[in-house]
C-alpha cells in the first residue's frame, strides 16, 4: 500500500513586535503640573530693588512664574547684578527652572553694570562696518557672564519712517535686506553663546510715529506691503537659513502695535490675527511667542490686566510680560487662572504654550545653578575686539 507524500504547511511568519514609542520626556513632564504651575510658565513678572523683596517671593513662591526680567532699576554693580540673578535662583528653590531675562540691545537700551564697556547702537555698529555675528556672540557673552538666559534682543525693526524716535538707531539699518542680513547673524551668534534670543518688534515697529510705551502706535500699510519691507527680516528669522548655518530662531516678541490691514481693533499682540493666522499659520513659527511688556501705554491704557493676559493668551502667545508692579501680575495671573478653572482656557490650550516654554528652557540648558563670579576684564576685552 502506498503511503501519500505528506506536504507539511509553511510556519506562520514570526509576527513582527510594534516599536515601543520613546517618551517624550518635555510631554511627560507637563503632564505632571498642576493648572497653577502651567499658568505660572506662562508668565515673566519684574521685580523692584537691587535684591529680592516680598514681589520676588510672591511671583517666585506664589505665582511660580516661568521668568524674572530685570531692568536698569535693577542694577548697581557687576558683583550686585550676579548676586542678584543667583538669589533668583535660590529663592526659586522647588520650581521648575527660572528663565532670567533681560533687554540687552546694545547702544541706548542696556542693562549691564557701569563696569562693562558700551556697545554702540546697532545701527551705528553696522554703518561702522562692524560684524553683527561678532556683535550677537558679545551681547550672548554679557547676558551670560551675568546668569541671564534670555534676552529679549535684537530688533528686527526696520528703520523706514525717520520720524520714529523709539527705534531709531535700535534698528540695524532703514534698508529691510540689511536688517535681514545683520539680524540673522545676530541672532545665531547670540545662540552661539548659549543665549537665547528673542527678535522683535514682530510685524515692524519701524513705521511708527507713537512710542508704545505710552500709546498705541497704529500702521495703515496693507498686509502686501508688510511682506515687502517690514515682514521680510521676521520670515528669515522664522524659516532661518541652513545653508549659511543660521537656525530658526527660538522666540518672537509681538509688539503693542495696531495694524489695521490685519486687525482694526486688537493691537498686535491680543490679535489672534497677528498672532495665530499671520505669524504661526502663514509664516509658519513654530516657537515661542512672546508679548511686551502688558503694563505699557498701548495696552494699559484700554485693557485691564487681566483681560489683557486673557486675550494674549486666546491670541496665541506663550509669554506674557508684566514688568511692574505686584498687583499687576496678581491680575493676570487670576484671570488666567479663572480662564483655565472654566474652561474659558482650555487644558490642551496651555499645555500648547507650556511645552514651548519647557521645551526652550530644555534646549538652552537652563538651570538655577549658580553662576560663578564674572570676569569683567575678560568681558571687556572681548567687547573691545568687536569694536569698529
Amino acid at each position: 500500500m502506498c503511503k501519500r507524500n505528506s506536504v507539511q504547511a509553511a510556519p506562520e511568519p514570526l509576527a513582527t513586535p510594534e516599536p515601543t514609542p520613546t517618551p517624550d520626556p518635555i510631554a511627560q513632564q507637563v503632564a505632571a503640573l498642576s493648572t497653577e504651575e502651567k499658568v505660572g510658565q506662562l508668565l515673566v513678572a519684574g521685580i523692584e530693588g537691587a535684591v529680592p523683596g516680598s514681589d520676588a517671593e510672591y511671583a517666585l513662591q506664589t505665582v511660580k512664574v516661568g521668568g524674572v526680567i530685570l531692568f536698569g532699576s535693577n542694577v548697581q554693580s557687576a558683583e550686585q547684578l550676579a548676586s542678584l540673578n543667583n538669589a533668583l535662583k535660590e529663592r526659586n528653590a522647588g520650581n521648575l527652572p527660572l528663565l532670567l531675562c533681560v533687554d540687552e540691545e546694545g547702544g541706548t537700551v542696556s542693562r549691564m553694570p557701569p563696569e562693562v564697556t558700551d556697545l554702540p547702537s546697532s545701527y551705528d555698529y553696522i554703518a561702522a562696518g562692524g560684524d553683527a555675528y561678532a556683535r550677537g556672540r558679545v551681547l550672548g557673552a554679557e547676558c551670560a557672564a551675568f546668569g541671564f538666559h534670555l534676552d529679549f534682543a535684537p530688533s528686527l525693526d526696520v528703520w523706514s519712517n525717520p520720524e520714529n524716535t523709539v527705534i531709531g538707531k535700535r534698528a540695524f539699518s532703514s534698508d529691510w535686506e540689511e536688517v535681514r542680513r545683520s539680524g540673522l547673524a545676530c541672532v545665531q551668534g547670540m545662540a552661539d553663546a548659549g543665549v537665547i534670543p528673542v527678535v522683535k518688534h514682530f510685524p515692524g515697529h519701524g513705521d511708527t510715529l507713537a512710542d508704545s510705551h505710552k500709546a498705541l502706535p497704529v500702521v495703515t500699510r496693507t498686509l502686501d506691503e508688510l511682506l515687502e519691507r517690514e515682514l521680510p527680516p521676521f520670515q528669515a528669522a522664522v524659516t532661518g537659513d541652513p545653508e549659511v548655518g543660521i537656525s530658526p530662531v527660538p522666540a518672537v516678541m509681538v509688539g503693542h502695535i495696531l495694524v489695521e490691514t490685519l486687525d482694526p481693533d486688537l493691537p498686535s499682540s491680543l490679535s489672534p490675527a497677528v498672532v495665530t493666522g499671520l505669524l504661526r499659520e502663514q509664516m509658519g513659527f513654530q516657537g515661542v511667542v512672546c508679548t511686551d511688556d502688558l503694563t505699557m501705554g498701548a495696552v494699559s491704557q484700554t485693557y485691564g490686566m487681566g483681560q489683557a493676559a486673557l486675550l494674549a493668551v486666546q491670541a496665541g502667545c506663550d509669554l506674557l510680560l508684566v514688568c511692574h508692579k505686584t498687583e499687576n501680575l496678581r491680575a493676570a495671573h487670576d484671570a488666567l487662572m479663572n480662564a483655565a478653572d472654566s474652561g474659558e482656557i482650555s487644558q490642551a490650550r496651555l499645555d500648547e504654550s507650556v511645552y514651548r516654554i519647557l521645551s526652550m528652557k530644555a534646549a538652552f540648558g537652563v538651570s538655577d545653578l549658580p553662576t560663578p563670579a564674572p570676569d569683567v576684564d575678560a568681558l571687556n576685552e572681548e567687547i573691545s575686539a568687536i569694536l569698529p
